[in-house]
């Protein structure tokens, strides 16, 4: 049981961003209700590979599907159908909240906005994920998280300098605007508790990857400032704040204080460069970006990266270079309790990265369901007869 339990959320969703945000309310108590299409195998992720574990269960396999799903119930319900909208207004009656990522032209042909159900639940808060909006004149475009980045000018800030365009690694706007979709429900959700009327709130990947720009943007549209890729992943402004070869691998040195980088030069064995007057503050630092940087990376490459570590954790911000597996492999993150395992209905365990909000204590909890799972448990608590929920699969409007 956490913070949100009691906060019941219909989740109209498939592939990432959304099943993402409302994973993190699942995480924290939320009961999630996944809305999935019977006609089409469910969230498209369902199939989505190249990595399935069987043990999961049927429609359960994907490894991708289980990573953003967890400690969430499915209903397969065609909301394409009359019959099957219908049911969806009914359970809209006992829900606080509609989570939705479809196009943004999809939903108000389904009827989902707080318009079209407040007459069965004026409470009822509308949270939409979209590409671009659902108005305007993309409304109607598909989009996707590399898209987004491309246009907002995350391709223009990754890379070396002299190498081309290139994407974050990640699915990061798509994350950062499942998490601003989840806080915009719960805010929804509260005002709603206090004046007795839902609303529609609205979060789309481009607005999220725009207002991801923050400093930079106000630097530009203010200062005009141009940003520019520095070599080494280095700070724009900040030297040293950037990667260094070591004897056996790669290093990342955060110097952005003034106070850190005599202790950096003493632990390096070069405590002559913390009195050389090239390199005396930030300004003259930026003025002589290379040759510091030349200087500093002789010093590092005389030992391996663990040496360096040692010498500097806690005195300097340092961190290791460390691939994916290695990272999920560090002692730090099962210290942290990050690295969990939730559970399969089968009983078969995967394990996972855990939720990151701290002050709720539990283990990873229930892994993500088969398709359909809990539609005959759904349907009796909204007061379904037997006969009814088998006419209803008769008719294809569920399984």
């Amino acid at each position: 049981m956490g913070p949100l339990d009691g906060l019941r959320v219909l989740a109209v969703e498939q592939y990432g961003a959304g099943p993402f945000g409302t994973q993190a309310l699942a995480d924290l108590g939320a009961e999630v209700i996944k809305i999935e299409n019977p006609h089409e195998g469910g969230d498209v992720t369902r199939g989505l590979g190249p990595y399935f574990d069987d043990s999961l269960g049927r429609g359960a396999e994907s490894l991708f599907f289980q990573a953003i799903n967890r400690n969430k119930r499915s209903i397969a319900l065609d909301l394409a159908s009359a019959e099957g909208r219908a049911v969806f207004r009914d359970l809209a009656r006992d829900a606080d909240a509609i989570a939705c990522n479809l196009r943004g032209d999809v939903p108000g042909r389904l009827g989902i906005s707080h318009a079209g159900l407040s007459d069965v639940n004026p409470r009822l808060v509308c949270a939409f994920l979209t590409a671009y909006g659902r108005t305007g004149p993309r409304a109607a475009w598909p989009g996707y998280d590399y898209l987004i980045q491309a246009e907002t000018g995350y391709f223009t800030l990754n890379g070396e300098p002299d190498a081309p365009p290139a994407r974050f690694g990640l699915s990061i706007v798509d994350f950062m605007t499942g998490y601003c979709m989840a806080l915009a429900l719960v805010a929804g959700v509260m005002e709603a508790r206090r004046t007795g009327v839902g609303r529609d709130v609205d979060v789309c990947l481009y607005d999220v990857g725009l207002a991801n720009l923050n400093y930079l943007a106000a630097w530009s549209m203010n200062a005009g400032y141009t940003p520019r890729r520095v070599a080494r992943s280095g700070h724009p402004t900040l030297v040293p704040c950037q990667l260094f070869r070591t004897a056996d691998g790669w290093i990342f040195i955060m110097a952005n204080k003034e106070k850190f980088f005599p202790p950096l030069c003493e632990r390096l064995g070069v405590p002559e460069l913390a009195g050389d007057p090239r390199f005396a503050t930030f300004a003259d630092r930026l003025a002589h970006r290379e040759t510091l940087s030349g200087l500093l990376e002789q010093a590092f490459m005389t030992a391996p990266t663990d040496h360096w570590l040692a010498r500097l954790a806690g005195v300097v911000p340092v961190a290791p270079v460390l691939g994916v597996r290695e990272a999920l492999e560090s002692p730090f993150a099962a210290e942290r309790g990050m690295i969990t395992e939730i559970t399969a209905d089968s009983g078969a365990a995967l394990r996972v990265v855990g939720s990151p909000f701290r002050g709720w204590e539990g283990g990873g909890g229930r892994a993500a369901p088969p398709l359909g799972r809990d539609s005959e448990a759904i349907l009796q608590a909204a007061g379904y007869a037997p006969d009814e929920i088998d006419r209803l699969r008769g008719l294809g409007v569920l399984i």
